[in-house]
């Protein structure tokens, strides 16, 4: 039996499914355009499926807002506004609430961002990959390496004062010092904040049908090493396995994931999770996934599935997200989030600190720099 006395912050994920082009690497619900996109009648979608929702929020404001994809940056800054302002009037925004839109240098436009900004999009997220033209062509990207450039100048002009740029390392046949040049190129940008992270293969993508030569291990070690040394110089503060930020402009969004925040989810394919206290129980959902037959689905509802989290299984779906930041989380969030006695994984915690996976804190539960590394073979320990 759980014992969740209170809720978690509340945050909000919108999923755009389309792109231009299916990247090679992707796996995410992702649809190639073909044709006009229905947009004005996937944003009436999206609202309808927030008020379906609404209930789910009980009482409490968003937080963040994170609209992703897919690209949701070939989705016109008016319907962004119209969907935030449903949100708004639905639930209600939190006063300085964190609004990030994803967005592919390849489909910018100055408008576009101004439209942005102006409906409240206050941080972007920014796909550039790579800043080589080659390794862009590889990864299947419709952009060259001064269109992130360019796309970058513009939505400063537009007046965003907060912008990630997504890179990624481990790429084919890559070495330490062309990795190390990706990222200075990116911090000679200045966004606020860097996700940099290594290129891994999925199945259900092309590149699992055909794998690409990657690095070898030896190799992505000393990429990783040199990259994080370089970050640090630069200023930046390593607070999650690939995220990395200037003081004051971590991802609230995701930290919220990280932490065990709860998060409603709209759109073709996303997922939600939500603590509900009268029923003691936390609740994961996805919604239907092909964007055809979630602009179909008004009349039954948008949910295709929802289950309850056992609470054998909350310990693992806590510590897989909060191990991934760098200071890991209070000892109290654990109870606060699962609504389960600290009792409950006492020993794990006590052996894992003995194997020197887990820093020795009496208040924290934070990996060490070798869990960190073996993240994988730490989780395991929760299963």
């Amino acid at each position: 039996m759980l014992n969740l006395l209170s809720l978690p912050p509340l945050a909000l994920y919108v999923h755009i499914p389309w792109c231009v082009r299916k990247c090679p690497y992707c796996d995410f619900n992702s649809h190639q355009r073909d044709g006009e996109m229905p947009l004005k009648a996937y944003t009436q979608a999206l609202i309808e499926d927030l008020r379906f929702d609404s209930h789910l929020a009980q009482g409490r404001n968003i937080s963040s807002v994170f609209f992703g994809g897919g690209t949701p940056s070939l989705m016109p800054g008016e319907y962004i506004a119209e969907v935030l302002e449903a949100v708004d009037k639905t639930i209600g925004l939190k006063k300085g609430c964190e609004i990030t839109l994803e967005a592919n240098p390849g489909t910018a436009e100055f408008q576009n961002f101004s439209i942005y900004r102006k409906a409240g999009v206050n941080r972007l997220s920014m796909g550039a990959q790579s800043f080589d033209a080659s390794q862009l062509k590889k990864l299947g990207r419709i952009h060259s390496p001064s269109e992130i450039t360019r796309a970058f100048t513009l939505a400063r002009e537009a007046g965003i004062e907060n912008i990630n740029l997504d890179l990624m390392f481990g790429l084919e046949k890559q070495n330490s010092a062309q990795a190390t040049d990706d990222l200075a190129q990116a911090i000679a940008l200045k966004p606020e904040h860097i996700s940099w992270y290594q290129l891994t293969i999925e199945q259900n993508t092309a590149f699992y049908s055909r794998p690409p030569p990657l690095p070898d291990d030896d190799i992505l070690w000393d990429i990783q090493q040199a990259g994080q040394a370089l970050l640090a110089r630069e200023g930046y503060q390593h607070y999650e396995i690939s995220a990395y930020a200037r003081a004051g402009k971590t991802s609230r969004h995701n930290l919220n994931y990280w932490q065990f925040g709860d998060y409603l989810a709209i759109g073709a394919g996303a997922h939600g999770k939500i603590t509900q206290l009268q029923q003691q129980q936390v609740l994961r959902y996805r919604k239907t996934r092909l964007p055809e037959h979630y602009l179909a689905a008004a009349a039954r509802g948008y949910t295709a599935s929802s289950e309850t989290v056992d609470s054998k299984a909350l310990p693992f779906e806590f510590m897989m997200n909060a191990l991934r930041l760098c200071e890991g989380a209070e000892l109290s969030l654990f109870n606060e989030r699962t609504g389960l006695p600290l009792s409950t994984i006492e020993a794990k915690l006590a052996q894992l600190r003995d194997s020197g996976l887990l820093d020795n804190s009496a208040h924290a539960i934070r990996p060490s720099a070798l869990g960190h590394r073996y993240l994988n073979n730490l989780l395991e320990h929760f299963l």
